[in-house]
């Protein structure tokens, strides 16, 4: 199934958001296939349906803006150095399942960090995309991975996919029990907030590849989540990662999930201007 794919660059939030409902309401008419926008955010807050009050710790003089969004969950921290995913889907081609649409997306970000080295997954009970296990001592190399024991698995991603599933902890004790299999506390890689009208999606994912994540902790209660740790793919590798490195492999992994084709459309000169 062919789609669109727009690689922006840095894009206030607010800009993209009308971006997405635009392209929302050509997609549900039909003018346009599925379509995913892939950018960077200038510093900003965004707080979804679920967030309260107390979230939010923001200082005085801190130069980010904030802004209330329909997408579900609570609050988050976009800023440059993450990699801000928009998937504008109509589901009637995806299946009509919301949740499905979320773990789809999960498996759309674990996908986009395995060639790192990264061995990403679900918590049972907790949004986003999370690490348990220390990276791969070939997390660095996209091109060559040595045989052996010790390499990245090589299973087929549904395989992947349903080992992550079933080692799923559910209950209320999800982040202790995942802290108790790994070397340390498991670290939140990926936020996801979505927002389905008329089963045309827009929101989506923001995954961390080189920042601080000082914001997630400092200015909010990230997610609602109390004492969560924050982690980057730089961070994981031990090296800088560009967010132009992660593009192609988040396309790549959007493509496999959802069975799409994304191509670049050709763009007016304002739009062009604007990348």
């Amino acid at each position: 199934m062919l789609g669109h794919l727009l690689n922006l660059g840095e894009t206030p939030y607010l800009e993209a958001w009308e971006l997405q409902r635009s392209m929302a309401a050509q997609v549900l008419e039909g003018a346009l296939p599925d379509t995913v926008i892939l950018l960077e955010h200038s510093p900003v807050v965004t707080l979804g349906r679920r967030a309260e009050a107390g979230e939010l710790h923001v200082p005085d003089g801190a130069e980010v803006e904030i802004v209330e969004t329909d997408r579900g969950g609570k609050s988050t921290y976009h800023g440059p150095g993450q990699l801000v995913c928009y998937p504008i889907l109509d589901l009637n081609r995806h299946g009509r399942d919301v949740k499905k649409y979320c773990r789809d997306l999960e498996e759309a970000v674990i996908g986009a960090v395995a060639p790192f080295g990264l061995e990403a997954t679900r918590i049972e009970g907790l949004t986003g995309v999370w690490l348990e296990r220390a990276p791969s001592p070939y997390g660095t190399s996209l091109t060559s991975v040595p045989s052996g024991d010790s390499a990245p698995s090589t299973a087929p991603r549904g395989e992947r996919r349903q080992r992550r599933e079933r080692s799923a902890e559910p209950g209320s004790a999800r982040l202790e029990a995942s802290a108790a299999r790994s070397a340390g506390p498991p670290r939140k890689i990926a936020s996801i907030g979505v927002h389905i009208s008329r089963w045309v999606t827009t929101h989506g994912y923001a995954l961390n590849v080189d920042l601080d994540p000082a914001p997630f902790t400092d200015w909010i209660t990230a997610c609602g989540i109390e004492d969560a740790a924050f982690t980057t793919i730089a961070r994981e590798v031990g090296r800088s990662v560009t967010v132009d490195e992660v593009r192609p492999h988040a396309a790549a992994a959007l493509e496999e999930v959802f069975g799409l084709q994304l191509r670049e459309p050709v763009l007016a000169v304002g739009d062009a201007a604007r990348r």
